[in-house]
């Protein structure tokens, strides 16, 4: 009888055991998340935003955060070995990702060169949000306007000037099926020349947004002080 009970105990013990892996799993399953700098920044200008998926449940392998670029702003543009580091790091979250999907945080100059790699790897289906933080999605007037723009990389063809041929390509494409922007009228960079607005519209507004959220903070404030908000978005059902 003790045999019995010992059997039928260990049982339920295994039982058990498998229903808390399982419900840890799935309570630990979110999308991976992509966090891409900006230009001539860092991984780590993303540790705000990275403790505070940590503080939700996120592990450090479902968040990456590609190291693109110089460290040069003028020498970086849209093509060749600023693409790869993006790219990799998509792909790679999108093989991993417990429910098949990412989201993505960009800021500054890695707002289109995040697009611009989800639409070449043709993946915008499964890129659950995308959050552009103080980007230049139309341009900046400090770039000049294509062809007479600034003689730098990060201004040229494949860079920012307004109507560049790699902004004209970026156009209005799909990037995400939820799609936000985080941007301020004080930003050093973006409304450098004066004026945030191409063609009427913020410059880091983008197209196909569910919403656009503004706030009284330099370029670089948008990135670290608005991290809350960042991830309030990318886990809103």
């Amino acid at each position: 009888m003790k045999k019995i009970i010992f059997i039928r105990l260990n049982q339920a013990l295994v039982i058990f055991g498998l229903l808390l892996v399982n419900a840890t799993v799935q309570a630990s399953c979110f999308d991976n998340v992509v966090l891409v700098h900006g230009n001539a920044g860092s991984p780590s200008d993303w540790d705000y935003t990275y403790e505070l998926l940590i503080a939700k449940g996120y592990n450090s392998e479902q968040i990456y955060r590609p190291s693109w670029g110089s460290s040069y702003a003028a020498n970086n543009d849209h093509s060749g070995s600023e693409e790869s580091p993006v790219m990799n790091d998509i792909t790679s979250a999108l093989n991993t990702s417990c429910t098949g999907e990412i989201d993505v945080i960009a800021h500054s100059m890695g707002v289109t060169l995040a697009a611009q790699q989800i639409i070449k790897l043709n993946k915008s289906s499964r890129v659950d949000s995308f959050v552009g933080v103080a980007g230049a999605y139309r341009g900046l007037w400090t770039c000049g306007a294509y062809p007479w723009n600034v003689w730098t990389l990060t201004c040229a063809s494949n860079g920012l000037s307004i109507s560049s041929p790699f902004l004209d390509w970026l156009g209005n494409k799909v990037i995400a099926n939820r799609i936000y922007s985080i941007k301020s009228w004080n930003d050093q960079i973006v409304c450098g020349s004066g004026v945030c607005t191409v063609g009427g519209v913020h410059s880091s507004q983008l197209p196909n947004e569910i919403a656009s959220y503004t706030y009284l903070l330099g370029h670089f404030g948008l990135q670290t002080d608005t991290a809350n908000k960042q991830v309030e978005l990318i886990t809103a059902n």
